[in-house]
């Protein structure tokens, strides 16, 4: 079962590996195979379902956001916890934002979706 201090630490480190725009950081708290879901990924990916599967297509997609939002800066509002899972909800550039991030026994996101108003 996730911790309110587990949620936290993980909050501050995802915020601060979106803000520096390190791919490799940024896809350090995922696991190989996660799956991630995202009105915006039907936009930037392409991809009509919203969901892509896989570091490797993900960060490709990530990557190319990135590039698109130079300017990328997450402002962390709160973080929510549950047994398995945490909701950070921060204010990014499309304004407010939640993301759902589910976690594996390794403390690793195995799925993700973002939310946004």
């Amino acid at each position: 079962m996730l911790t309110h201090e587990f949620a936290k630490a993980f909050a501050a480190s995802w915020i601060d590996s979106w803000n520096s725009h390190d791919l490799d950081r940024i896809l350090s708290h995922y696991t190989d195979d996660f799956v991630m879901a995202s009105p915006r990924i039907a936009i930037v990916a392409g991809e009509p379902t919203g969901i892509l599967k896989g570091k490797a297509v993900i960060g490709a997609y990530w990557r190319k956001a990135l590039e698109l939002s130079p300017q990328l800066q997450f402002e962390h509002l709160s973080t929510f916890v549950s047994a398995d899972s945490i909701v950070i909800h921060y204010k990014g550039v499309r304004g407010l934002t939640a993301e759902s991030l589910l976690f594996n026994d390794d403390g690793k996101v195995y799925r993700a979706a973002a939310h946004y108003m």
